[in-house]
């Protein structure tokens, strides 16, 4: 019994640090991270500790926060501007108690901003995070978790071309979130994009520098989309000390995509 009890344990310390990815799709695919470029990594991860009941994860030279739904990485440079100057305005979480969340994050000396009825009829808030992070919460009473990721919320000139083109070379399907029509899902998060008559800035070295989905045989998954006629920034490539393969794209708006595979071990 002892044995029994001691590999237990063994088995939770071992995959307790495990990010939490949604199931891949029949494709394979599913939401991976957002990569955040911010001037102190200790204080980010402290706030996704603290207030998001994040586990941090190191892996080489590469700093992790994993989350319900996602995982945050981070590189410690000054970003060029906040995510709202950029075509990846925000992303969103969703929150079992708002009322403690915020309050929480006040007394912490964090910046709330509007607090409203969104788009399914609930109660949301943004709020503000070091180095012009830009976050809306939704509160959402029935989850399990504290905290989950939920959705990441694209402003371009062109955003119904820009929803064509992720439903097309991602094989999904236009769904509408609440009274946003423009939407679509990948396992673990909502997809939404809003037009706007600003021009907005790319991503890259920006607050929010890129955002990540995770892909089981990214190699033959990078090949498909080379056929489709797909340029990458960066091709597919192993990099055994994070324990990642990895490739990057850049989207018709200029948001920086990475494509992963290995970081649902983290």
């Amino acid at each position: 019994m002892t044995r029994i009890y001691a590999f237990l344990i063994t088995l939770l310390v071992s995959t307790s640090g495990l990010a939490q990815l949604a199931t891949p799709n029949e494709d394979g695919i599913t939401f991976g991270h957002v990569h955040f470029n911010v001037s102190n990594i200790e204080e980010h991860t402290r706030i996704w500790e603290d207030h998001f009941g994040g586990t941090v994860v190191q892996r080489g030279s590469l700093t992790a926060v994993t989350l319900p739904n996602m995982v945050a990485l981070f590189s410690e440079r000054e970003p060029t501007m906040g995510s709202r100057d950029t075509v990846m305005d925000h992303f969103g979480f969703k929150v079992r108690d708002m009322d403690a969340f915020l309050e929480k994050w006040q007394a912490d000396g964090l910046e709330v901003g509007r607090v409203f009825t969104g788009a399914e009829g609930q109660t949301n808030a943004y709020i503000m995070m070091p180095d012009g992070v830009y976050v809306e919460m939704q509160e959402d009473q029935g989850l399990h978790e504290e905290v989950t990721g939920y959705h990441v919320h694209y402003y371009t000139q062109e955003h119904e071309a820009l929803l064509d083109w992720y439903t097309t070379v991602f094989n999904l399907e236009t769904r509408p979130r609440g009274r946003i029509t423009t939407t679509t899902n990948i396992p673990g998060m909502n997809l939404s994009f809003a037009g706007t008559d600003a021009a907005r800035a790319p991503t890259q070295g920006s607050a929010v520098d890129h955002i990540g989905f995770e892909v089981d045989d990214l190699e033959a998954f990078c090949t498909r989309l080379a056929a489709q006629g797909i340029e990458f920034d960066v091709p597919y490539r192993e990099i055994p000390a994070i324990g990642l393969a990895i490739a990057f794209i850049t989207d018709p708006a200029g948001v920086r995509i990475e494509f992963t595979e290995g970081l649902d071990d983290y």
